[in-house]
Order: C-alpha cells, then sequence, then structure tokens
C-alpha cells in the first residue's frame, strides 16, 4: 500500500513501485538520442540519458557497465550516487512519457522505483550524496534526508534554469553551493555548523561552479565567461583567478583535481583549458571534523613540482595598466569541436576525460612541467553516429 506524505509545497513521497519497470537490454537502441550526459561524484564514471532509458559508463578504462530500455521514453537528468545501484530519474527528451516535475529514486538491483518526489515545476538538477536528496527547481532548492524522505531545508534563489548546485561529499562535512538571491552572488550553506556564507563572485549571473569534495574550495564563472575564480568557502575569501579568453563565452564545465593542484573549463570555444592553482587544503586528516574546520586550512603557495599558467609581458605593470595584462592564462589546452557541449573532468596520472553531447568521449594527458598542447590517449563514439539525430 502506498505511503504518500504531501505538505502545502506541494511535494508529495511515494514508498512504492508506480514507475514502469525498465526492460533490460544490451543491444543497440535502433534511434536513440543522447539527451544528456553526467559525472558521477568522483568522476569515474558517468551516465547518459538517452530517448530510450539511460546508460551507464566506466572510464578508466572505458567500457559500458550496463543500459536500460525503456518503452515509454527517456530521462534528461541520471544522477548517479558514486557507483552505487541507486540513481535518480527525471524524465525528458523526445516523446517521453515520464513527467520532467517528478523525480523517480531508482534501484538498480531490485530493478523498482523506491521513491518519488513531485513538484508543481519543471525540475532542474537533482544532486545526491550519501546521507541527502537536492532537487533544484528554478527558484527553490529543496533537501530531503535520505533515509526517510524528511524535508530539511528549503533554499530560495535567484532564477537558475540551468540548475547550479553543488554538494560536499565528504561524511564530515555538509556544505551546499547555489546561486544567492542578487546577481553574481553565491550562497554557501554549511549545515554542520549552522552557518551561511554569501559570496559576491561576479557582476553577471553566475553560470557555472563546483566545489572541492570536501566543500572547503568553490570555483566559479559567469555568464560573461571570462574569468574563472576560486574562494574559500568559510570566510568567502577570493584565493585565484584565471582568465579563460577576453571573449565573452558559455561556460560548460569546471572541474577542480582532487589533490586541488589544477582546474578544468570547457566552453563553446572549442577549447578545453587547464589550469595551475596555487591553493591547497593543508593540515587535512581523515580524523578532522567540519567543526573544526577553519579558513585557516587554506593557504595560498606556488607548487614547486608542476608549472605556472603563463601571464602578460607587461605584468609587472600590474596596478598600473588594466587588469587584463596581469591575468593568469591557462597551462595546457586541448581542442574539440565548436558543434556541441563538452563536459571535462580529471582523471588519474595528470589525464583528463571529456565527454560530448554528441556522443563522444575522449582522454587525454597533459605535461604538468611545460603544459601546452594536450596530447590525446583515447577516443570513444559511445552512442553511435548513425543513432544521433
Amino acid at each position: 500500500m502506498a505511503s504518500t506524505v504531501s505538505n502545502s509545497q506541494g511535494f508529495e513521497a511515494r514508498n512504492n513501485g508506480a514507475f514502469r519497470s525498465p526492460e533490460p537490454g544490451f543491444g543497440d537502441s535502433d534511434g536513440a538520442e543522447l539527451v544528456s550526459v553526467s559525472w558521477n561524484q568522483d568522476y569515474s564514471c558517468f551516465s547518459s540519458g538517452t530517448s530510450h532509458g539511460f546508460r551507464i559508463y566506466n572510464c578508466e578504462p572505458f567500457k559500458e557497465t550496463f543500459r536500460r530500455e525503456l518503452k515509454d521514453g527517456g530521462f534528461k537528468i541520471v544522477e548517479m550516487l558514486f557507483r552505487s545501484n541507486i540513481l535518480a530519474l527525471v524524465g525528458g527528451g523526445p516523446n517521453s512519457q515520464y513527467p520532467s516535475n517528478k523525480v523517480l529514486i531508482w534501484d538498480d538491483h531490485q530493478s523498482r522505483c523506491i521513491s518519488e518526489f513531485s513538484f508543481r515545476s519543471e525540475i532542474r538538477a537533482v544532486k545526491l550524496r550519501r546521507d541527502r536528496i537536492v532537487v533544484v527547481l528554478e527558484h527553490k532548492i529543496y533537501v530531503y534526508n535520505f533515509m526517510d524522505l524528511r524535508l530539511l531545508h528549503q533554499i530560495e534563489n535567484l532564477a537558475n534554469p540551468r540548475g547550479l548546485c553543488c554538494l560536499s561529499h565528504h561524511m564530515n562535512t555538509s556544505v551546499l553551493a547555489c546561486p544567492g538571491v542578487r546577481r553574481g552572488e553565491v550562497r554557501v550553506e554549511h549545515f554542520g555548523l549552522n552557518m551561511v556564507q554569501i559570496i559576491n563572485a561576479h557582476d553577471s549571473n553566475i553560470a557555472c561552479m563546483t566545489m572541492t569534495l570536501d566543500g572547503l574550495l568553490l570555483a566559479t564563472a559567469s555568464t560573461k565567461g571570462t574569468l574563472i575564480r576560486i574562494f574559500n568557502t568559510m570566510d568567502g575569501t577570493r584565493l585565484q583567478e584565471v582568465r579563460r579568453g577576453t571573449d565573452r563565452a558559455d561556460i560548460y564545465s569546471i572541474a577542480l583535481s582532487p589533490n586541488v593542484q589544477w582546474l578544468a573549463v570547457s566552453s563553446d570555444k572549442g577549447t578545453v583549458h587547464i589550469f595551475s592553482l596555487r591553493v591547497r587544503v593543508s593540515g587535512e586528516d581523515s580524523h578532522s571534523t567540519e567543526h573544526e574546520t577553519s579558513s585557516n586550512s587554506l593557504q595560498a603557495l606556488v607548487t614547486p613540482a608542476s608549472g605556472v599558467n603563463p601571464g602578460s609581458s607587461l605584468s609587472f605593470l600590474r596596478g598600473v595598466l588594466p587588469r587584463y595584462f596581469s591575468s593568469e592564462w591557462s597551462f595546457a589546452q586541448f581542442h574539440v569541436p565548436e558543434v556541441t557541449q563538452f563536459f571535462a573532468a580529471f582523471g588519474a596520472q595528470n589525464t583528463i576525460a571529456i565527454i560530448g553531447m554528441d556522443g563522444s568521449f575522449y582522454r587525454c594527458s597533459f605535461d604538468p612541467v611545460n603544459g601546452g598542447e594536450m596530447t590525446q590517449l583515447e577516443y570513444v563514439r559511445f552512442l553511435k553516429p548513425e543513432t544521433l539525430r
């Protein structure tokens, strides 16, 4: 018997099997169209939503892990929970019978839907961590406890059509970052500390953001797309600023390497840029807690073992010439077609993985000392060209 909980915000949760079970299949789907791609939390694999269901891929080595084919359409959001059997699904794409205002929590081990969340407006994003489910609408974010689906927090924000939201994933920190209520503002919720930090990140609206897994560092870009800024989430201090270019660009992704030594940016200009970072988290160990963490644990430094971002030859005139001349430019680059969206993430041993909405996967390496043009190591068409429309 379905157990339903509703409240004045229009939220509804059902612990039942109302979602029609996908029929497993491992042959190519005729005419499957790619609707979305999304990394898991540690970038070790990614999901693709198609017009006929969804597929999961491992990155190193690259292989399709499994797929689920549906008769009733596909999904625009397929959010993984690391490598677990739990996924969050939101309907979308051509002729999908699954509504875009409902989140389905899918247990692939049991091959059934274990809960549903319904809202009055379209869902822009869903973020998962092991103890939380976060649903992003255009003007509001809902945070639920994973175990009992209890609503814990509601956050109002400026119009957020991109569904921007970041979560920390260390169990000893509970941090959420999202657009604030004013243009260019980021709201950082430190739930474990019962603290909110407002960061005035840019003059224009926020276009893209990411956080380190511990939630201590935040990287942002605006709709202008020329500068990427890195902040301390504890006190809002700006730690570094790097320049992608001088002309406007639509930033598709920002990624921070696990050792916080590198930053990757992809945009509609057809280049994936790598920047060297001068910040690190020091004094951390596995026994630290969120209440022991302070902004003093973030220190600026130049890492001797890695290269430095190039700057203008006139950078010595900093403060006299416009800020452009003192900018830090990208350390390494990789070129991809400009015709579609690409999303970058860091792999092992100075490698980058890139997935595209044209069904392509790249893995390339960069020289951590000299930088320059990256070397392509692998190219795979994970959704064959003839199945793309």
